[in-house]
């Protein structure tokens, strides 16, 4: 794969009237393929093997919340980059995910073409998926480079998105208390 996507960015650096073969870009076309392939690892990646048997028995019933993961991937439209943080909180039960676990989920999602709309509802779906949970919230705010460096060029703008599955869509009360939570 890294040869064939190596030939494809040297015809991609001619067709923008450049020369491939100019000192700086003569090794571009396999490092831009190395790139695209670790960008795009998610493809290559189980969500089974990610959690690799990282599911503990656990009495915790009350809502669990990882933070400010960042996250790195790439927009499907433009094959630009954008990043953000993602937020995400399940109430347990009686199985909790290894803590790196939900990182890692979402990074395999994130190092797919996506959009923000469909990488939010992809890890509420495989946390849900994978621990039973009551309920699953998952918040993203990222800034993409396709609003940043071309067409509108808005510097400043976010998107925000969300995901509330089982008790988060059906309890306004949990849903506030994780709004409340990722907020502080």
């Amino acid at each position: 794969m890294e040869q064939e996507l190596a030939s494809h960015y040297k015809a991609i650096i001619e067709a923008i009237g450049e020369d491939p073969e100019r000192g700086g870009l003569q090794r571009t076309p396999l490092r831009a393929a190395r790139a695209m392939e670790f960008l795009t690892q998610g493809y290559r990646q189980d969500l089974r093997e990610i959690v690799n048997d990282a599911l503990f028995e656990s009495d915790c019933d009350e809502m669990v919340i990882v933070r400010n993961i960042e996250l790195y991937s790439m927009c499907e439209h433009h094959l630009l980059p954008f990043s953000g943080h993602a937020q995400v909180a399940y109430i347990p039960d009686g199985r909790v995910l290894g803590l790196s676990k939900v990182a890692r989920i979402v990074d395999m999602y994130a190092r797919r073409l996506q959009i923000q709309e469909r990488l939010t509802k992809e890890v509420a779906e495989a946390i849900q998926e994978v621990t039973g949970a009551k309920g699953v919230a998952v918040q993203i705010t990222a800034n993409h480079m396709c609003m940043m460096m071309r067409g509108v060029s808005k510097q400043n703008s976010e998107m925000s998105t969300s995901v509330m599955l089982g008790t988060f869509r059906s309890s306004q009360a949990s849903r506030n208390e994780f709004l409340q939570l990722i907020r502080t």
